[in-house]
């Protein structure tokens, strides 16, 4: 709910220490263990400034996975700020960094234990935002990859972005592999694929 005049950046200022309780209490306890009230008194407003704040549950879902993406957004952004000249060193970057962010993440282990089966609540919740975050994560990348003017058609940076995303994910929630070894891989892939971009046309089904 908004707030008029002075208090506005109050209302703000409460809203983050009460998506990062959220954050917390989930990797600590699971979701279904987060109640308004608990986050009412770890934080120390009322219950009513929580629902204010955040409204119901569902909301509270959609800003604690607003509030991380923002986080990996900002480290994908920064690596390719880093090598604004080579694309295969930008995704490098990105690709460690995300990774080395996500090992120390508390939202990131709550998700990978609802995965395992340790809370369903948070499973549907999951499945239902993970299409739109994926969008979201791909326009930006597909934005910046562009900007290097690699050789490579719309659909096939498409193609890349999704194969990154996907694989970046998968890394995420189970990894197989140091963030550097993984991001040393995926650079590999990368570079075959600016190196013969139209070698073949993608071919649809």
């Amino acid at each position: 709910m908004a707030l008029m005049g002075g208090t506005s950046a109050a209302a703000s200022g409460r809203r983050q220490p009460i998506i990062e309780a959220a954050v917390e209490m989930t990797a600590r306890d699971g979701w279904a263990a987060v109640t308004m009230t608990r986050l009412a008194e770890q934080v120390g407003v009322s219950r009513q400034t929580v629902y204010n704040e955040i409204g119901s549950k569902n909301s509270l879902a959609d800003a604690m996975l607003a509030h991380e993406l923002g986080r990996f957004l900002a480290v994908i952004g920064a690596a390719f700020d880093r090598h604004a000249d080579d694309l295969v060193e930008a995704i490098y970057d990105a690709v460690r960094d995300v990774l080395d962010l996500a090992r120390d993440n508390l939202l990131v282990r709550a998700i990978a234990s609802a995965t395992h089966g340790a809370d369903t609540e948070l499973v549907p919740l999951l499945t239902t935002h993970a299409e739109t975050l994926l969008i979201e994560v791909k326009t930006m990348l597909a934005a910046r990859v562009e900007s290097y003017r690699p050789g490579l058609t719309g659909e096939q940076i498409e193609v890349l972005i999704d194969l990154m995303t996907r694989t970046v994910l998968s890394h995420v929630v189970q990894p197989t592999g140091t963030p550097a070894g993984t991001a040393d891989g995926l650079a590999w892939l990368a570079s075959r694929v600016l190196a013969e971009p139209a070698r073949k046309p993608l071919r649809y089904g």
